[in-house]
């Protein structure tokens, strides 16, 4: 079947200028890009006044933890609602593949925030994703899943035998198509690895020229990850662990999420985008991505400190801990430049939904309590589970020097929950960067390319993120003009995308959800 796109006005991943003209689809492949398409066509889409694009890249996604869900289509239909027709999963040291099926500690696997119906090796996820893939995936493979697979939780070095069966997972996976692998020191287990293990992992990525996804172990000036004390912010360190990592691996690395949290951490940008161009300049293949709004998801215990999470009831009651926890919590918000009314909370439990979207101070106030009362009161009632959005991971002259940078891409590392206040960056994201540009008088093209080719030149995706003939039909024609978000309603379904394919299928029509399982396990070449 032939699809014919008339008289778009055609962006085609470059960065180019864009031109008016047509863009003929065959069953799943690009025909012909540009001028006039005079040939016989099955089916005419009037693009006039539309932006013809390649199928936008989501470069940070988790998405990879939904496939096999009964109810899987509800997990992805908003970033294709997005117009994204590829996301790059497995990251943050996280991975649906990459244990053993019988491994004890299945519930460890997507270290606490993720889980996994059925631990598996590459070649089975890629036999059960068959046919039943909402999106384009293109899949790492998490060191933090493959860990908690063989040890769990433990924090214990590794034994040689140990490191040798992660390696055996990472060879299974990149000889069978995965484009790379992830770290993610913030969180269990990953965040127990020293550094051999670490390099190990690497470097055995590394051995088949694949990419190395980091989440760092700060994303501000300070952390709980690092001493108090240190010569350099505790952001800056997290930064050079990456370009340790990279340099002694040979690995090409992306930093994940480049976010500055606390505005005392806003002063660090220009530090920070100094040593990722240093880097290149001197050979080293590093770039990051970036979001769109300013706050992310993150979870309550964010500002509890562990010392007090061990204490008993008893214990924590007393004047002298709770002097000492108040105090605390006092510096590290002042450290950090973040208050209580930039902690939106998103969920605590089911027999509690009346605290969703307020702040702490919000929710301190109606109850007639202090904010650290609230929050503790918070922390109780959610057994330590709940989740919020934290504010004040940028300002917007921030986010417009990431997306004018040569060395972003954009991403969403957002995901759709089951109970609570949903993240508005797995809704309204990309619709988001296109208002941004607008605004900041970036132009479409330049944007386009982000969220389209650059991305695919940076984890060498092949047939994707370019209107080329012979390459994979993903197509997303959007209004710009007519883009609308609603940063009140974080669930808002954003206006001004038009049509959507992937790999030939529409599953976009004239800005309706059509839906289908058009998506497919894209494999590293």
């Amino acid at each position: 079947m032939k699809t014919l796109f008339k008289n778009g006005t055609i962006y085609d991943g470059t960065g180019s200028a864009p031109a008016v003209g047509d863009v003929l689809v065959g069953d799943d492949r690009i025909l012909q890009v540009g001028g006039e398409v005079t040939g016989p066509a099955d089916r005419v889409v009037d693009a006039t006044g539309l932006a013809v694009c390649p199928g936008l890249i989501d470069a940070h996604s988790h998405n990879d933890f939904f496939y096999d869900r009964p109810d899987a289509e509800k997990y992805y239909r908003p970033f294709i609602e997005q117009g994204i027709t590829t996301q790059i999963t497995g990251n943050c040291s996280f991975s649906v593949f990459g244990a053993s099926p019988d491994t004890p500690w299945r519930d460890k696997i997507g270290g606490g925030l993720f889980e996994t119906l059925a631990p598996c090796s590459f070649a089975e996820f890629k036999s059960r994703a068959a046919g039943r893939l909402y999106v384009n995936m293109v899949p790492l493979i998490g060191q933090g899943s493959v860990r908690a697979g063989i040890a769990g939780y433990d924090p214990g070095t590794l034994s040689e035998k140990q490191i040798e069966e992660e390696l055996a997972h990472v060879r299974e996976a990149m000889e069978g198509g995965a484009f790379g692998g992830s770290f993610g020191f913030m969180y269990e287990p990953d965040r127990y690895a020293d550094m051999n293990e670490i390099l190990a992992f690497a470097k055995e990525i590394a051995r088949y020229d694949g990419i190395v996804t980091i989440h760092p172990r700060a994303n501000s000036i300070v952390s709980a990850d690092y001493p108090l004390l240190t010569r350099k912010s505790h952001l800056e360190m997290g930064l050079d662990e990456a370009v340790e990592i990279m340099k002694k691996s040979g690995c090409r690395m992306e930093y994940s999420h480049l976010i500055f949290v606390g505005q005392r951490s806003w002063k660090l940008v220009n530090k920070m985008l100094s040593t990722f161009h240093q880097e290149r300049k001197n050979g080293n293949d590093i770039a990051f991505d970036n979001y769109a709004f300013h706050y992310g998801a993150s979870v309550i215990t964010v500002v509890f400190p562990g010392w007090y999470a061990q204490l008993s009831k008893e214990e924590a009651a007393k004047p002298a801990n709770r002097s000492r926890l108040e105090l605390t919590i006092l510096m590290y918000r002042k450290v950090l430049g973040i208050d209580w009314d930039d902690i939106v909370i998103a969920y605590i439990s089911d027999e509690h939904p009346e605290y969703e979207g307020k702040t702490i101070s919000d929710a301190a106030a109606e109850e007639g309590i202090s904010c650290l009362d609230m929050y503790l009161k918070l922390v109780e009632l959610s057994n330590r589970a709940g989740s919020i959005y934290l504010g004040k991971y940028y300002n917007d002259e921030i986010v417009r020097r990431l997306m004018e940078d040569d060395l972003s891409v954009f991403m969403t590392d957002a995901w759709v929950v089951e109970k609570g206040l949903q993240n508005i960056a797995a809704f309204q994201t990309f619709p988001q960067f296109f208002l941004l540009a607008k605004r900041y008088g970036i132009p479409t093209e330049k944007i386009v390319r982000k969220m389209t080719g650059a991305t695919a030149d940076r984890f060498r995706i092949p047939e994707r993120g370019y209107l080329k003939e012979g390459f994979k039909a993903d197509i997303t024609v959007l209004d710009i003009g007519a883009m609308r978000v609603d940063e009140k309603k974080p669930d808002f379904r954003p206006t001004g995308v038009v049509h959507v394919m992937m790999n030939g299928k529409t599953v976009m029509e004239n800005g309706r959800y059509v839906g289908g399982c058009a998506g497919e396990i894209v494999l590293k070449r």
